[in-house]
C-alpha cells in the first residue's frame, strides 16, 4: 500500500514540486517588502488560480499529444513549423535564464556555507556546484525522483527550524512594513517573480511519462502540487518578513544571520543548496530532452549546451538575480502561456477562457519588458 502511495503520488508530486521550488521563491519576501504585503497576497491568489488553470489546460493538451515531445514539440504539433521555431528560441533563452538563476543562488549559498571553513572565492564554489549538477544532469529523471522527496522534507524541516529559532524575533508589524500604500508603479512588481516561482509547465510531460498506466492521476497530482507549493511560498514570505522586516535581502536566507543562530542559518543555506541543486537538475534534464527530442541533437551535445552555457554566462558577468527571474517569469513564460492557449483553442478549448487569459499574459509581457529596460 505504502509502496503504491509513494509510486503513484508522493514521488511524482515531489518531482513536480521540487522542480518548481528553485530560487524564485527566495526573492518573494524581498518583493513583498518592496510592493507591500496586501498586494503580494492579491497576486498570490490570482496567480495561483491562473497557474492551476493553465496547468490543467496543458494537461489536457499533453494527454492528447503523442509521448516523447517537450514544449516546442507540442507547439509544432498543433501550431506549425514557424511557431515551433519561435518557441524553441524562447525556450532556449528562458531555460538559460532559469538555469543561470539556479547557478547564481546555488553558488552563493554554497559559498556562504563553506567559505568560512575552507576559504576560497565565489567562483570556485560556483564551479563546484556546476560540476555536481553537470554530472547528474547527464543521467535521467529517475536518478532524482526519490532524492527530490527527501530534499523537500529537509527544506521544510529547515524552514521549521528557522521558525523555532527565530520565534522571539518575529514581529507581526514587520510583515506589514510597507503598510497599505500600493503604488501604481509597483502594482505588477510581484507578477514576474511569482509566476516564475509557480511555473511548472515544462515538467508536466515528464510527470506524465512517470505515470505510465496511471495517466488519469496527472491533473490531480499537478493541482495538488501547485496549491501546496503556493501555500508554502506564502508562509515563507510571512516568516522571513516577520523576522527581517525592512532589512529583508534579495535571497531571503543570507539575511537571517543577524537574527538567529549560525547553526540554523547554515542548515537553511545548506538545504537551499540542495533545493537549487534538484531544481537545476530537473529543469536541466527537461531542457536537455527538449534539445534531444525536438531538435534531434545527440545526448552529449545537448548535455554540453544545457550545462555549460549558464556557467559561461556567469563567468562573463551575468549576476543580477531579480531582473533575471522577473524577465524570465513575466515575459518569456507569459508568451508560453499565450502559446498554450492557442494550442488549447486547436483542441476545442473554450473561448471564454482563452481570450481573457491571453490578455493577462500579454499585459504581463509588456510590463516586464518595460521594467527590465528601465
Amino acid at each position: 500500500m505504502f509502496k503504491n502511495l509513494f509510486r503513484d503520488y508522493i514521488y511524482p508530486i515531489s518531482v513536480f514540486a521540487g522542480g518548481m521550488i528553485g530560487v524564485g521563491f527566495l526573492s518573494l519576501p524581498y518583493i513583498a517588502m518592496k510592493s507591500g504585503i496586501w498586494l503580494m497576497i492579491l497576486h498570490f491568489f490570482v496567480l495561483t488560480f491562473l497557474v492551476v488553470l493553465i496547468n490543467l489546460i496543458f494537461c489536457d493538451i499533453s494527454l492528447k499529444t503523442p509521448d516523447f515531445k517537450r514544449f516546442p514539440g507540442f507547439v509544432g504539433h498543433y501550431l506549425g513549423k514557424w511557431p515551433k521555431f519561435f518557441t524553441m528560441v524562447l525556450m532556449i533563452l528562458g531555460s538559460f535564464g532559469v538555469l543561470l538563476a539556479y547557478l547564481l543562488i546555488g553558488g552563493e549559498f554554497l559559498t556562504s556555507v563553506f567559505q568560512p571553513i575552507f576559504n576560497g572565492n565565489d567562483i570556485a564554489y560556483t564551479f563546484i556546484y556546476f560540476l555536481i549538477v553537470g554530472i547528474i544532469v547527464y543521467f535521467d529523471i529517475k536518478v532524482i525522483s526519490k532524492v527530490e522527496f527527501w530534499v523537500i522534507v529537509l527544506l521544510f524541516f529547515s524552514i521549521f527550524l528557522v521558525f523555532v529559532e527565530s520565534f522571539s524575533h518575529i514581529k507581526f508589524s514587520n510583515i506589514f512594513v510597507s503598510n497599505f500604500d500600493i503604488r501604481i508603479s509597483n502594482f505588477f512588481l510581484p507578477y514576474g517573480p511569482l509566476l516564475f516561482s509557480l511555473w511548472g509547465i515544462g515538467l508536466i510531460p515528464e510527470i506524465e511519462e512517470m505515470l505510465i498506466g496511471r495517466k488519469k492521476q496527472l491533473k490531480k497530482i499537478i493541482t495538488i502540487s501547485t496549491i501546496f507549493i503556493s501555500v508554502f511560498y506564502l508562509l515563507f514570505v510571512f516568516l522571513i518578513l516577520g523576522i527581517t522586516g525592512n532589512k529583508t535581502d534579495q535571497t531571503a536566507l543570507t539575511g537571517l544571520k543577524n537574527y538567529i543562530g549560525n547553526g540554523a542559518v547554515t542548515l537553511s543555506l545548506l538545504i537551499g543548496v540542495f533545493a537549487t541543486l534538484t531544481a537545476f537538475i530537473t529543469q536541466g534534464i527537461v531542457f536537455k530532452k527538449v534539445l534531444m527530442y525536438d531538435l534531434k541533437i545527440k545526448h552529449w551535445q545537448a548535455f554540453i549546451i544545457t550545462c555549460f552555457t549558464p556557467m559561461i554566462l556567469f563567468l562573463i558577468g551575468f549576476k543580477s538575480f531579480i531582473p533575471i527571474i522577473s524577465l524570465t517569469g513575466g515575459a518569456l513564460l507569459g508568451i508560453n502561456g499565450v502559446l498554450i492557449l492557442l494550442m488549447y483553442k486547436k483542441i476545442g478549448g473554450k473561448k471564454i477562457i482563452i481570450y481573457p487569459l491571453s490578455i493577462v499574459f500579454l499585459m504581463g509581457v509588456v510590463y516586464e519588458i518595460i521594467y527590465f529596460l528601465k
